[in-house]
């Protein structure tokens, strides 16, 4: 099959999404408080599996890996997409099996069936799949991320300004392509990371939201 007439091979992108669902799952903070504390990191704090309530909770080691381990796993099953991805060097079905495995990888983070099918709010996923796909995009999510953390000091704010110049970025980048399915997935990511954040938003206007430590205070 030319690659000018490839037709999306449906059972291959389910596979793909499968893999990056199974990857994304792994709960690292739920692992990493067992395994250093002997603590289920779900009874403390928010009560969330992200890196901000290990780092909270658990102390900045904790917080630090957790990070980097919800970032791997959203940018290794995208990058692990063969590059004869549907028997082809079509860059649209690479682009197309990539995309599958970070939605996959994002959902399984957020949704993992090894911890009930709670997880965190998907942004250190995201920025993985984000590094992967797009680096450029993932630095302006980056920047925007840090720097509305370092002015505000509220995470939740920085992961949802973070998210939407992200998404931005994603349709400025790409002249011309604003349909690709990256851009798709940028935006649909990005809602999702706000959807996540609602009860931050509602903890916000009412003033209860708490400003992250700098310096965290593990519990006992």
């Amino acid at each position: 099959m030319s690659a000018g007439r490839m037709i999306p091979r449906f059972d291959l992108l389910l596979v793909q999404a499968l893999i990056g669902y199974l990857c994304g799952a792994l709960p690292w903070g739920l692992w990493l408080g067992r395994w250093f504390k002997g603590v289920d990191v779900r009874t403390l704090g928010s009560g969330n599996l992200g890196a901000t309530n290990v780092y909270r909770t658990l102390g900045p080691g904790l917080g630090v890996a957790t990070l980097l381990l919800d970032a791997l796993k959203g940018a290794l099953p995208v990058l692990l997409v063969p590059p004869r991805f549907m028997g082809t060097l079509d860059s649209t079905g690479l682009e197309l099996g990539r995309v599958a495995a970070g939605l996959g990888a994002v959902l399984g983070h957020m949704w993992t069936f090894l911890a009930g099918f709670k997880g965190g709010k998907g942004v250190a996923t995201t920025a993985g799949v984000l590094l992967a796909l797009s680096p450029a995009s993932f630095g302006i999510f980056l920047g925007v991320f840090v720097v509305t953390v370092a002015l505000t000091r509220y995470i939740s704010l920085g992961s949802t300004l973070g998210a939407v110049a992200f998404a931005v970025a994603l349709a400025r980048l790409q002249p011309g392509r604003t349909l690709s399915p990256t851009f798709w997935l940028g935006g649909g990511l990005a809602a999702l990371i706000v959807w996540r954040h609602r009860g931050n938003y509602r903890r916000l206007l009412r003033g209860e939201e708490r400003k992250f430590p700098f310096r965290a205070r593990p519990a006992a």
